[in-house]
């Protein structure tokens, strides 16, 4: 869109793309879009970032994503591998222990425990770097216009907790975008402009969570992390990142949350953790209430919803704010295609069809873990605990019967059934490659976007047009090889094997990744990848819906 910018309030009034919220969320969605190039705008009500821990968790997945973003070398100054996750019952004795590996299918170890702020300044100073992005904070969005062309969203200044007033009246400007993205979280303003309706599950539990700073840094927490499954007071005690500890006590019946918030309380609950503000620093205490909930539609014209405002879940399963980033990762591709002219606007609707999935797996996984985790009955909490102890002591895998992590529906390509046909739909993996004399992570090497990886090379197939439309979109066309000596234009060295591995157990020689890490589809043969090129090319060009293969 053309930009005007005013010189008086420093922001412009033009953008490509506008985001309602300057968390995790919306600076990723911002710096996703202004590295492809959009214009963005990112208006935050709040003047100042917010100081205290919120989230403490983020999956593989969410690494990567990270990574991508240009954090890659600064992840490790506040995140360390969670290493373990031990539920333990009143007794004491170890229902469950998980042990996560510091590597995984991602690259980036299998989950990661990190401090809220730091990642927030990590991100805000990314956003602040790029050219294409313009971060307006103290302003608060308060209404929005939409027409066929492009929304009005209107902002008040003087947001938050510091008023700025001209006369005596908050000043107001109007900023258009062809696109609005609410990250403005469970009270959404741009959800409320929207018509979707809401799924609630009704399970909601009152929790103190409180973040501690031990002053004795060396002190040693084992296990590192623990879920106390005691129907007298369940809890959890977790890492909050390098230097901080976390605690969180349910409510119990006959206790208020006024009462549970006190910070007599807080330490009263720690002292039998040897802690106490003598040698422990309480930085944050608040009585927090689960919920499991999403909204049903997260895209309604040229509004659309991502994290919070899209979805709320316990945090049993750790998969809060890693679901708002994966949001972002899958939704901003799309909208660069979009607002290219390369895809139907049509392809946005597979938003919500791939991601809505994903959420509710995982806000149904996070109940589940909660209803056994929340047990106050302790003839109940005794039957749980035998059942867990004897799939302990059988060494059934207590993951096992969880699904994996895939798309069934939105943009992958299917059979003529509307089925997708494997590989399409499984998240792809990330191991070292060498490319261009450089060694590392894929994304660091090679980058990301969409890519097309073939055992040969993918130009020898395809024709001028395909090869001509391939370029338009930017697709990146390379060949993978174990051969340390080979090289050349558009040549991958497999370090470690990862790419190779994954083509073989999937019985492909070529795979179409999207740039959000899932695979669009496959080819069993070199033959079969122009029908690969060809069924992403009616994707984008049709509306949303399956994508049959091509003979």
């Amino acid at each position: 869109m053309r930009t005007e910018h005013d010189k008086g309030t420093g922001m412009n009034h033009d953008y490509d793309v506008l985001v309602v919220g300057a968390g995790p969320v919306g600076l990723t969605t911002a710096i996703q879009l202004a590295s492809r190039g959009r214009r963005v705008g990112v208006v935050e009500r709040w003047p100042r970032p917010y100081p205290l821990p919120r989230a403490v968790v983020f999956d593989h997945e969410t690494a990567r994503i990270l990574a991508s973003l240009g954090l890659a070398d600064a992840l490790p100054a506040f995140s360390e591998p969670a290493e373990d996750y031990e539920w333990r019952n009143g007794k004491g004795e170890t229902l469950l222990r998980l042990a996560f590996d510091d590597t995984s299918h991602s690259g980036w170890p299998f989950m990661s425990i990190f401090t809220q702020p730091r990642l927030e300044a990590a991100l805000e100073e990314r956003a602040r770097a790029l050219p294409g992005i313009d971060i307006l904070r103290g302003w608060e969005a308060v209404d929005l216009t939409e027409n066929p062309a492009s929304v009005r969203l209107t902002v008040a200044a003087g947001a938050g907790d510091q008023p700025l007033l001209r006369d005596g009246v908050r000043e107001h400007r109007t900023l258009r975008a062809a696109y609005v993205v609410g990250c403005d979280g469970a009270n959404s303003f741009v959800r409320s402009r929207m018509r979707t309706t809401m799924t609630d599950l009704g399970f909601r539990y009152d929790w103190l969570v409180l973040d501690v700073i031990p002053h004795d840094r060396n002190r040693t927490w084992s296990p590192r992390n623990l879920q106390l499954c005691d129907p007298a007071r369940p809890s959890t005690v977790v890492s909050g990142g390098p230097g901080r500890r976390r605690w969180e006590f349910m409510r119990l019946p006959g206790e208020t949350v006024a009462g549970l918030g006190r910070p007599e309380t807080a330490w009263k609950l720690l002292a039998p953790r040897d802690l106490h503000p003598g040698n422990a620093t309480l930085e944050r205490h608040t009585v927090y209430t689960f919920q499991a909930r999403w909204a049903d539609t997260w895209r309604e014209g040229r509004l659309l919803i991502a994290g919070d405002a899209a979805h709320q879940m316990p945090p049993f399963a750790g998969q809060g704010m890693c679901s708002g980033i994966r949001d972002a990762a899958n939704l901003t591709w799309k909208l660069d295609l979009v607002l290219s002219g390369h895809a139907d606007r049509a392809l946005l609707d597979t938003y919500t069809t791939e991601r809505s999935q994903h959420l509710q797996h995982a806000i149904e996984l996070s109940v589940q873990l909660g209803r056994v985790i929340c047990e106050p009955d302790p003839d109940a909490a005794a039957e749980r605990d035998a059942r867990m102890l004897a799939d302990r002591a059988a060494r059934r895998d207590p993951l096992a019967g969880l699904p994996p992590r895939t798309l069934t529906g939105g943009l992958l390509m299917h059979d003529a059934d509307g089925v997708p046909v494997e590989p399409a739909g499984e998240l792809g993996p990330q191991g070292r490659v060498r490319f261009h004399g450089r060694a590392g992570l894929f994304d660091e090497v090679v980058g990301t976007g969409l890519t097309l990886l073939a055992v040969e090379d993918p130009r020898s197939v395809l024709g001028r047009a395909a090869l001509a439309w391939c370029e338009r979109l930017g697709i990146r066309l390379l060949r993978v090889t174990d051969d340390p000596a080979a090289g050349g234009p558009g040549v991958v060295v497999d370090v470690d094997g990862t790419c190779l591995a994954h083509l073989h157990q999937a019985g492909q020689q070529a795979v179409l990744v999207r740039p959000d890490h899932y695979v669009f589809g496959g080819a069993a043969t070199m033959d079969d990848v122009p029908a690969l090129v060809t069924a992403l090319r009616d994707g984008l060009a049709a509306p949303a819906g399956p994508t049959a293969c091509h003979a």
